[in-house]
């Protein structure tokens, strides 16, 4: 016996039956060439061998760039890991969110992470166990082969037996000798020989066991072909939407999660922008109110009647502060009805509790207050300066100064009048209590609040909920965005002390 290199025993008549088998083979296949021989067709078979093979290449192809896909993949998640682990150390700790950031940067990787393994393990898995049949069916197809030619072989032996003049058992069959087996190493002589003196001796019934047996292993192979390409064929197509529903469905997911983590990281990074304005804001207004404290504590020695920490009380209107100033008289004026005003004018200076109203209600009290005066002080007070004093002057300077001050206070009162129509014109919200208006530009820190620049008018209403109110806070929508949309929508909160109440 002889052992082969792959650890198999075989005998020497097996191997000389295995030489002999592809001698046979090569002599059928130039014989069906040169068109000595005819050769069995299966079109239908023929076909179905194409359209193995054109799948076989689809499928490699297809595996191929699905390995790419997941290369770039890989490749993809090292560069995100790296962009945000840069973020994540540039990234200071008293900033906004810097816990929020480092789940970020934690999600962002294990996303990754995910979308990778579910593609290896719905796709590319899927994929491999789909190409591993292929191998197989290939060997089967190539045996399917070498047993057609068998089968012709044998197919053709037999008519030759048959078509001898000798018909008998007796007959034999002579085969001439090959290029191969004179070809043949020293070592093998004997045993081809002896293989062809036992094929010269085939009887026509050992011809005929022959191509049965050629023909029923032939016909084993070939039916399960038959079975297997067609089906293997259709089921290409169930396999590529499978393949790529699951591409779909994975990235289609992976994408709206990487979606949801680069919102959340927006938003920090939005509230950290805004920090960082307000605390330059803040810098700045705590310079400004420093210099307004100091002018503040100024104006409140002069005027006590500011409130602590509010707007100055609205000032009286300038007619009560002035001293009442007497009506003309009525009747012309003469040099001793002057006299007599210049008397009642310094009687109201020296004594105050002497009515001004008429001079005329008070001609004895005058007189008695003219004995009993001191007339060197009475000639002090009638100086020629004094004299010069013309009393209908004054009233009617006094009486200019009444008619500008009613003035001021009708058009006050128009103004008043006018806003209050505007604003009853509007229709006002429900929860509607009063308006202010922005005194400073107020940057909302969070989505609930509402940002306000200076000058801004507010309509202040209710919360849902008591709750939900904090101390110092309102709610509150601009008049603004009222009027445009009548709607609640932008409401939020702010800080009542950015605010006047109108």
């Amino acid at each position: 016996m002889a052992e082969l290199p792959m650890g198999k025993v075989v005998t020497a008549g097996k191997i000389a039956s295995n030489v002999q088998k592809k001698i046979t083979r090569a002599q059928e296949k130039v014989l069906q060439k040169l068109g000595k021989a005819d050769e069995t067709k299966d079109v239908a078979f023929e076909e179905g061998v194409i359209n193995f093979n054109k799948q076989l290449v689809e499928g490699t192809k297809l595996q191929k760039d699905l390995r790419a896909y997941l290369t770039a993949v890989k490749t993809m998640h090292d560069s995100s890991r790296r962009l945000y682990e840069c973020l994540d150390d540039m990234y200071e700790n008293d900033w906004y969110g810097r816990k929020d950031v480092d789940s970020i940067c934690e999600d962002s990787d294990l996303l990754w992470t995910d979308f990778h393994q579910k593609l290896v393990d719905h796709a590319l898995i899927s994929m491999d166990t789909y190409l591993g049949q292929f191998p197989d069916i290939r060997a089967r197809i190539a045996k399917r082969d070498r047993k057609l030619v068998d089968f012709d072989s044998a197919r053709h032996n037999f008519a030759a037996v048959n078509k001898g003049k000798k018909g008998k058992e007796g007959i034999k069959i002579n085969k001439p000798a090959s290029l191969l087996e004179r070809a043949a190493p020293g070592w093998a002589q004997g045993i081809l020989s002896a293989h062809n003196v036992a094929q010269t001796s085939l009887s026509r019934s050992q011809a005929e066991e022959e191509l049965d047996r050629a023909q029923k292993v032939f016909e084993e192979i070939n039916i399960d072909l038959q079975e297997e390409l067609p089906s293997l064929w259709n089921s290409r197509v169930g396999f590529y939407v499978n393949t790529f529903q699951s591409v779909a469905g994975l990235e289609e997911k992976f994408h709206r999660e990487m979606g949801k983590i680069n919102q959340n990281l927006n938003d920090t990074l939005v509230k950290l922008e805004n920090q960082d304005m307000s605390r330059k804001t803040g810098n700045q207004g705590v310079r400004t109110s420093t210099a307004q404290k100091s002018s503040s504590e100024r104006t409140q020695d002069a005027n006590h009647t500011l409130s602590p920490g509010g707007p100055p009380a609205i000032p009286k209107s300038p007619s009560k502060l002035k001293p009442a100033v007497p009506p003309p008289p009525k009747a012309t004026p003469s040099k001793d009805m002057k006299q007599e005003s210049i008397i009642n004018l310094f009687g109201e200076a020296a004594t105050p509790n002497i009515s001004v109203t008429s001079p005329t209600q008070y001609d004895a009290p005058a007189t008695a207050n003219l004995l009993d005066m001191d007339l060197d002080s009475l000639q002090a007070a009638t100086t020629p300066a004094a004299q010069n004093w013309d009393p209908w002057e004054a009233t009617e300077q006094a009486v200019v100064t009444e008619q500008a001050v009613v003035k001021e206070e009708a058009v006050a009162e128009t103004t008043a009048t006018a806003a209050t129509e505007s604003t009853e014109s509007v229709e006002m919200p429900e929860a509607f209590l009063f308006k202010v208006k922005a005194m400073h530009d107020y940057i909302a820190n969070d989505s609930d609040e509402l940002e306000m620049k200076a000058g801004d008018v507010v309509l202040v209403v209710n919360f849902e909920s008591p709750d939900e109110q904090d101390e110092g806070w309102l709610m509150g929508v601009k008049e603004s965005d009222w009027i445009l949309h009548k709607d609640l929508g932008k409401k939020g909160v702010f800080p009542e002390n950015f605010t006047q109440r109108m």
